[in-house]
């Protein structure tokens, strides 16, 4: 399967970078199945260091061979997936957090205002899931691990 990576410079030689942002899925190498969003990230990042251009580095994933990677998969805006996406935002340490990759709905700009009114305790976990479920949120897959870096290969820039 192709993923898409978005930045200001290319990126052909992926690694997991410690990184003082706090993510929806902790540290790790960011993609996503849709070229939209990675141009998106890529404006967004060129905008936020004001340097560089807007590039999207295209990845082929074999997510047939995957057996030997922990993997947690977000089908949609759940419970367990806004739980988990709040303790990596506010930088808590998840127990039992051994995984290679995870993948799941991204909190962009769209869902930020109902997941911070979640975050000030004004929405409870119902409310803000309900006001997240009409949302077509795109995907994201973090590669969290050396291992799993190992399974995607760089192809291009577009």
């Amino acid at each position: 399967m192709l993923l898409y990576h978005g930045s200001n410079v290319e990126v052909s030689n992926p690694k997991i970078l410690e990184s003082d942002r706090r993510l929806d899925f902790g540290k790790g190498f960011y993609l996503t199945s849709s070229y939209k969003q990675a141009k998106r990230w890529a404006e967004l990042t060129v905008k936020r260091r004001g340097t560089g251009k807007e590039i999207v580095s295209v990845f082929e994933f074999d997510n047939s061979n995957t057996s030997d990677l922990n993997i947690l998969r977000f089908t949609q805006a759940q419970k367990e997936w806004l739980e988990y996406v709040t303790m990596n935002r506010k930088n808590q340490t998840i127990p039992s957090d051994n995984y290679d990759v995870v993948i799941g709905p991204v909190a962009n700009d769209r869902t930020m205002p109902v997941i911070s009114l979640y975050f000030a305790g004004i929405y409870d976990i119902e409310e803000t899931i309900k006001r997240l479920m009409p949302q077509k949120l795109c995907d994201q897959y973090t590669f969290r691990t050396d291992k799993s870096i190992k399974k995607i290969r760089f192809l291009e820039v577009k």
